[in-house]
C-alpha cells in the first residue's frame, strides 16, 4: 500500500487510509503548516507587486505623485452642469413630498422636573 506525501508538513504518513488522511489534516501542526504556506505565498505575491510597481516607476511609467492633478476626464464638479439647478428638486418631485416634520422635545431647564 503506498503511503500518503503531505506536501504542506513535507511528511509521509504511515497509511493512506481516508481515516489517516483525515486525522492528519484535522491536526493543528497540519493546520499551522498550511497557514505557513498560504502566508508565504501572499508575501510573495504583494513582493511582486511592490517590485513591478517600483520597476514602473524607475521606467517613468507612474508619476511621481498620481494625485497631484486630477485626471483630464475630471470636470470641475463645484458647480453643476449648464441647464442643471440643484437648488430645488424638480417639480414632479417637489409636488410628490410633503415638507419634512420636525419634531424635537421641548428644551429642559433646570430646577423644573
Amino acid at each position: 500500500m503506498p503511503k500518503y506525501y503531505c506536501d504542506y508538513c513535507d511528511t509521509f504518513l504511515t497509511h493512506d487510509s481516508p481515516s489517516v488522511r483525515k486525522t492528519h489534516c484535522t491536526g493543528r501542526k497540519h493546520k499551522d503548516n498550511v497557514k505557513f504556506y498560504y502566508q508565504k505565498w501572499m508575501e510573495e505575491q504583494a513582493q511582486h507587486l511592490i517590485d513591478a510597481t517600483t520597476a514602473a516607476f524607475k521606467a517613468g511609467k507612474i508619476a511621481s505623485n498620481p494625485f497631484a492633478q486630477p485626471p483630464p476626464a475630471m470636470m470641475n464638479f463645484a458647480q453643476p452642469p449648464p441647464g442643471m439647478n440643484f437648488a430645488q428638486p424638480p417639480p414632479q418631485m417637489a409636488s410628490s413630498f410633503p415638507p419634512p416634520v420636525m419634531n424635537f422635545p421641548p428644551p429642559i431647564r433646570p430646577g423644573f422636573n
